[in-house]
């Protein structure tokens, strides 16, 4: 490799990871979903999204337990989970 070619491949790496930092983002654990809430007379009910996709419902009954519905892989049905915190299921963060 000569002094030129060196001299360019450096900018250009550069490039390349400031072209892939959208999609490195992406797929970390660091995804914040859009939360939307809603009221209901006997629950509280909080929709868990991210880029649009329905991922998980969370059900807050005002006496009693809570749990979630997890969507784990994308195919629109929705399993019980205890109330413990969801992560934010590979599939929704492969999707654009």
């Amino acid at each position: 490799m000569n002094v030129l070619s060196r001299f360019l491949a450096v900018p250009l790496l550069f490039l390349g990871l400031v072209a892939a930092a959208p999609a490195m983002a992406q797929s970390s654990g660091s995804v914040e979903p859009d939360i939307t809430t809603r009221q209901e007379s006997d629950r509280t009910i909080r929709e868990y999204r991210v880029n649009g996709h329905l991922y998980a419902i969370e059900i807050r009954p005002n006496q009693g337990s809570g749990y979630f519905l997890v969507d784990h892989d994308g195919d629109g049905n929705f399993e019980r989970q205890g109330s413990n915190g969801i992560a934010v299921p590979q599939w929704v963060q492969n999707r654009r």
